[in-house]
């Protein structure tokens, strides 16, 4: 079986509205199922799905999507676009002269748009990236996982992409901050569970709605449709 990112789940309190705001933004349509309301992506974009959250205290957000600008005066426009959706400004201790502005969608969840010109996002289409804080050895999992092929890997930090291009996924390498809480934000693939584990992952245990639930190097938990 050829094993497929189907989508980047978020939990959410409110998954409906979480939805929306990312379906106007990257002007995406909703699709709502059993699992959740699911923006789907395709060979060179991501996925997103919005999931109702877990009770209790949840860790910290794993994944930041990354927004390109395609030319002057595009990132304004996205960040005044997303502001008017329900967005909002988010301190994380970036410096003013940093290109980049971060953002919260309605669920808390962080992101960036990036400035134009930025050359690693070159091609990658409005949702650039998926960049993520986990080790090398989880980059490398991925990788053979998906058959993405590396096209970054240099001082620990990684990044993988679709042989057709689009969205690329990262990895920030140490220090990776510990896996206290089960993450808010985890991978949906259609695969073999069995294929993943010989590449590294661990069997947890049954996920929700019949899929599998595993967790790559690093403890990162993800869910395994087999179709």
């Amino acid at each position: 079986m050829r094993t497929r990112l189907l989508a980047v789940t978020f939990e959410a309190r409110d998954p409906a509205r979480a939805a929306e705001f990312w379906g106007a933004l990257l002007g995406r349509e909703t699709v709502a199922d059993g699992a959740g309301v699911l923006l789907p992506g395709g060979d060179a974009q991501a996925g997103l799905r919005f999931v109702p959250g877990r009770a209790g205290r949840l860790g910290a957000n794993l994944v930041h999507p990354h927004l390109t600008s395609a030319g002057p005066g595009d990132r304004e426009r996205t960040v005044e676009k997303a502001l008017g959706l329900g967005g909002s400004h988010l301190d994380v201790g970036q410096r003013p002269e940093e290109g980049h502005v971060v953002l919260a969608d309605p669920a808390g969840y962080e992101f960036c748009v990036i400035e134009p010109g930025n050359a690693f996002l070159a091609g990658c289409g409005f949702l650039g990236e998926l960049s993520c804080d986990g080790t090398r050895a989880t980059g490398l999992f991925w990788s053979r996982a998906l058959g993405w092929p590396l096209v970054w890997d240099r001082d620990e930090e990684t990044a993988i992409q679709s042989p057709d291009g689009g969205t690329k996924i990262s990895w920030g390498g140490p220090p990776v901050r510990p896996r206290e809480e089960p993450a808010r934000q985890r991978f949906e693939l259609v695969a073999a569970a069995g294929e993943l584990i010989s590449l590294g992952a661990t069997r947890l245990g049954p996920g929700t709605d019949g899929a599998d639930l595993l967790a790559d190097p690093d403890g990162n938990e993800f869910l395994v449709r087999r179709g």
